[in-house]
């Protein structure tokens, strides 16, 4: 077996623990959440994309999301159950490409250790129905130090 076999064969088995995990983690955290769909149910209400950022916790591109120019007063929402989770006082331009807030709401997100990419993370989902939004990490703002940066496919805002 050469290096680049090697290479290939870990990153193949890699990815098929992650997505095995995925899975199982959504199929038996669903009935944690106040709001619960099926797989199709959640198929029908999202795209294909949303689906895949939201249900299966991909990642959205730095810089697409048209929440990063959003500067009214309101609030940011998740997509899935229309829970507010975000406040725009909160609301930052942390440089990433993604929308960024120092603070949630209250009794808003919840957090779980996410092991992917040969790193520990804390990923950050709504507490009512577990969409996936993001990642907390601990180089933001005072008062915080958080930033939590958010797929903006994952949420949606409401002006005040």
């Amino acid at each position: 077996m050469n290096r680049r076999h090697f290479l290939m064969g870990t990153a193949c088995m890699m990815g098929a623990v992650k997505a095995l995990s995925v899975s199982a983690i959504a199929a038996s955290s669903e009935s944690d959440f106040e709001v619960t769909r099926t797989e199709k149910e959640w198929r029908n209400q999202l795209s294909d994309f949303e689906y895949k950022v939201m249900r299966e916790e991909k990642t959205e591109r730095a810089g697409t999301s048209k929440l990063l120019a959003e500067k009214r007063v309101g609030h940011y929402h998740c997509k899935g159950c229309d829970l507010a989770l975000y406040s725009s006082e909160t609301k930052y331009e942390s440089g990433t490409g993604w929308p960024s807030f120092y603070d949630n709401l209250p009794n808003s997100v919840a957090t779980k250790e996410d092991n992917g990419f040969f790193m520990t993370r804390t990923e950050v989902h709504c507490r009512r129905c577990g969409s996936h939004l993001g990642h907390i990490f601990e180089d933001g703002p005072k008062p915080t130090g958080l930033r939590h940066c958010l797929n903006g496919v994952s949420l949606t805002f409401k002006p005040a």
